[in-house]
């Protein structure tokens, strides 16, 4: 910003001295050289003066002409030529001065039909006093940039400055950072933006915390009633009915995974979110899904695959991730048709992607530019599923794309490391 700022006030600047300053010198050269041009005629006048006060009744010059006063009038190294009429010459010729002149600046008069004045004068003062006076216009418009850089950098870091400390105070709030900060730019605008952000860190503080507060609360219920409902399977699990005891320590196994994945969420909403990213098999973590949601697939008539190479692995928070293809899975589950295949494939270097697709209707036009959108629902749902998974997803620094609408075709992209999983290729893999 600082950097645009110095090059847009110094480009107006240099635009405005070239402007003004190359006019300005060119009219000064031109005027150094007309006043002396001027001085020249007025010197001819008057000895065009002299002339004829010296001429007879007959317009003509007798007994000789007086130069004593005109010799004065001649600048040093110049040469004046007068032509005037004598009773002998109408046109005799008087040379006063420097025998020649080189590169002379040359003015004459006409003294009527048969007299003239022509005064030369050496050019070399002039054009010593044009060049000086180059060097002051020169001088001038340096002295104009000069001004204008210092002007320049001066605003630049009075903009500038305050600009990135408004970024930074805004960049520290999106890592959780909610300390006021009482300094002030003497800017209004920018002064003005640093109060708001200030009150909006004191209300998002507050907010964080009431929901840390609802969410330890609603953690605690949740757990209370599974461990009542343990319990209560604990007791089945006691049956003579063999088929029974199955039931209930199936139930039992849901319920301790239900509390492990409540606990995670709980533990993840208080954590700044790498520090529980791990480098994890996806293939393994996408296992525990398909072995929850198997059940539901066999008791709706339909298969649910996972195709993938064991060896690809990704850092993420292995909850986060089973919890957005978990959304994903119940999603073709109620939305979709056939077989659901979640498939794990690398998609470059450093990226693994998890697809889920089935053999459904798919996403309409009208419902896909929206689908990620909270409480946004097509079928009547609550319209937070997949806005969860993607928040889930790129809390880890991923991303959650609809890559294809008919079948629908849900893409996750995780990212890797370059060095594992490379020379294996993808195998067809089903949960036991």
């Amino acid at each position: 910003m600082r950097r645009r700022i110095l090059i847009a006030v110094l480009a107006v600047v240099l635009l405005v001295a070239l402007l003004l300053g190359l006019p300005l010198a060119y009219t000064a050269y031109l005027f150094v050289e007309d006043t002396m041009r001027r001085d020249l005629q007025g010197r001819l006048e008057l000895m065009a003066s002299e002339i004829i006060a010296q001429e007879g009744a007959e317009g003509v010059i007798a007994g000789g002409l007086d130069t004593s006063s005109m010799r004065l009038l001649v600048p040093d190294g110049g040469r004046l030529v007068i032509v005037y009429p004598t009773p002998e010459d109408a046109a005799a010729r008087l040379d006063i001065g420097a025998p020649a002149v080189s590169a002379p600046i040359l003015e004459s008069l006409s003294l009527g039909t048969s007299g003239s004045l022509r005064l030369e004068a050496p050019s070399a003062g002039v054009r010593t006093v044009q060049r000086q006076v180059l060097a002051a216009v020169a001088t001038i418009v340096l002295l104009t940039v000069v001004a204008g850089a210092i002007v320049a950098v001066v605003t630049a870091r009075r903009l500038a400055d305050p600009l990135r400390d408004v970024a930074a105070r805004a960049a520290r709030l999106t890592q959780g950072d909610f300390r006021p900060d009482p300094r002030r730019h003497r800017i209004p605008e920018l002064d003005r933006v640093s109060d708001v952000l200030d009150a909006a860190a004191v209300e998002i503080a507050g907010r964080l915390q009431r929901e840390h507060m609802l969410v330890g609360d609603v953690s605690h219920q949740l757990r209370s009633r599974l461990t009542a409902v343990r319990l209560r399977l604990d007791e089945l699990s006691t049956h003579s009915d063999p088929a029974v005891v199955e039931e209930a320590e199936a139930a039992m196994a849901q319920v301790d995974r239900l509390t492990a994945a409540i606990d995670d969420l709980v533990r993840q909403s208080r954590d700044s979110g790498s520090a529980l990213r791990t480098e994890v098999s996806v293939v393994g973590e996408m296992s525990g899904v398909i072995a929850d949601w198997r059940g539901p697939f066999r008791e709706a008539g339909r298969d649910l695959v996972l195709r993938g190479n064991p060896a690809l692995r990704s850092t993420v928070t292995g909850s986060r991730l089973r919890e957005a293809v978990a959304v994903l899975v119940d999603n073709a589950l109620v939305h979709g048709g056939g077989t659901c295949t979640v498939s794990v494939r690398r998609a470059g270097d450093d990226t693994v992607c998890v697809e889920v697709t089935d053999e459904g209707e798919g996403v309409s036009d009208e419902l896909a530019p929206h689908i990620f959108d909270r409480g946004f629902s097509g079928s009547g749902s609550t319209g937070v599923g997949l806005a969860l998974a993607r928040a889930l997803v790129s809390a880890d620094g991923g991303r959650l794309e609809l890559q294809r609408r008919r079948p629908a075709l849900f893409a996750l992209f995780l990212g890797t490391s370059r060095d594992r999983g490379h020379g294996t290729s993808d195998a067809s893999r089903e949960p036991r």
